[in-house]
């Protein structure tokens, strides 16, 4: 398994790597550094990747998504690509950094931002099979996720442009890498090869009663459900925080998880101040972001850190977020009204569905967070009919086995031969216009390519 991103990016995957155990497989999670002890306390084997998390959670922050805004953000955004992409070979062969004990993929799990996942396969010559959490298939019902497109005729566009902007950014890496260590030749600027996934099977890990299975998506595509780790069952609270827990009435979590913040102070300061005017008990999570390390709170507020969420937002009456999918998913199956406050990408995404739904309110973008905003969607969402919906959608995720649906979708995609065009070759199927229109620029820029 190869997987970039933040914990809540890491969760399902490792969720799905203990069923493949007991499937009998022979699993390996490679992912960043900072989730070792995350992994291998599951029972996992752990190889490390390249990138750091937190920068890169903060690079995306300030970008709003992938595409750099400015000139400075380029080299940022490029170093912790090369290191993602220079480990990602080791990771599927080398011997456990720990034991020793040899090791050689028979076929890979991926998230998309894992990029150079299919030429390691490719190179490999074993098949590959993508997971995520938010939509990178084309689709005519909703835009990519890190495009913000309101206007639906460029929907289906906007995944064919996120692609190959991404690809024209980490080109050169790609081709070094495919040269020096893959000993696969390069692929040429305009390839309409260039390790997209829409060849390759691909499940979505979200609730298919929050999102269905837009209906131009193929056989290659499923919406597994979503995939919990359930850390709640083993998780023992300490007895200050049971205690005031019980001395009230239930509480409204706020927390941004692994966002950063560019004023956690004034962040603190609206939080304080909405639960104040809404006459709420509150629960804030610090997070990365050191929410509340700078003030005092009152005694209606706690103040928390690491503690697992599928137990904690069971105690809550609403939850306030940054609308990451794993932590949308669990407040969602715990039938809490939410309210997303995204800071980039695919936050935006959740934060409209949870609304189109009747979940929460309309989502509030952190840099437009403020005491009235936040007060108005904690009293929207306590409302009784909006509450009603959140359990009636609760009762739904808890049918679904995600975790299952993922596996049955990884062996039922097995072998077959993995599906990649030789990187020299133009030769696809029916080529969308777009595809058509790059194979003739490349030929009339590159006669001899």
């Amino acid at each position: 398994m190869l997987v970039v991103g933040t914990r809540g990016d890491v969760q399902p995957f490792l969720a799905i790597a203990e069923r493949l155990q007991e499937f009998g497989h022979h699993v390996r999670l490679a992912t960043h550094a900072n989730f070792c002890s995350f992994v291998r306390s599951a029972g996992v084997d752990f190889y490390p990747l390249g990138g750091d998390p937190l920068e890169l959670a903060g690079y995306m922050a300030r970008n709003k998504g992938f595409i750099p805004s400015a000139p400075g953000e380029i080299s940022t955004q490029r170093k912790q690509l090369k290191a993602i992409i220079e480990s990602l070979l080791a990771a599927c062969t080398e011997p456990d950094m720990e034991t020793g004990v040899p090791f050689k993929a028979q076929a890979i799990i991926a998230n998309p931002p894992a990029y150079g996942h299919v030429h390691v396969a490719e190179a490999l010559g074993i098949p590959i099979h993508i997971f995520f959490t938010m939509p990178w298939t084309p689709t005519y019902e909703f835009p990519h996720p890190l495009a913000r497109v309101s206007q639906s005729a460029g929907y289906w566009l906007s995944y064919i442009v996120v692609d190959l902007l991404i690809w024209w950014g980490i080109r050169g890496y790609i081709n070094e890498f495919r040269k020096r260590k893959l000993k696969l030749p390069p692929i040429a600027y305009f390839s309409t090869y260039h390790g997209s996934i829409s060849h390759l099977p691909t499940g979505y890990m979200w609730s298919p009663h929050l999102v269905p299975k837009p209906i131009d998506w193929g056989p290659l595509v499923d919406v597994v459900g979503y995939c919990f780790l359930n850390l709640g069952s083993k998780y023992e609270p300490k007895e200050e925080f049971l205690q005031w827990i019980q001395k009230g009435t239930e509480p409204v979590y706020i927390g941004f998880g692994s966002m950063p913040l560019e004023d956690p102070k004034n962040t603190m300061g609206v939080i304080l101040e909405a639960l104040k005017v809404t006459g709420q008990r509150g629960i804030v999570d610090q997070g990365w972001g050191d929410l509340g390390n700078l003030m005092e709170v009152p005694d209606s507020v706690f103040l928390l850190k690491d503690c697992p969420h599928d137990w904690l937002f069971l105690q809550c009456a609403a939850v306030v977020h940054h609308g990451g999918a794993g932590t949308t998913a669990t407040g969602l199956r715990a039938g809490c009204p939410t309210t997303i406050v995204p800071f980039f990408g695919d936050q935006f995404f959740w934060g409209d569905r949870v609304h189109q739904k009747g979940l929460g309110p309309a989502p509030i973008p952190i840099a437009k967070l403020s005491v009235e905003k936040l007060s108005n969607a904690i009293r929207f969402m306590l409302e009784p009919e909006v509450k009603s919906r959140a359990m009636e959608l609760a009762k739904l995720i808890e049918s679904e086995d995600g975790v299952g649906a993922a596996v049955d979708a990884f062996h039922r995609h097995l072998p077959p031969e993995l599906p990649l065009p030789t990187s020299s070759s133009e030769d696809i199927d029916q080529p969308n216009p777009l595809q058509w229109f790059f194979i003739q620029i490349e030929k009339w820029c590159c006669p001899s390519c």
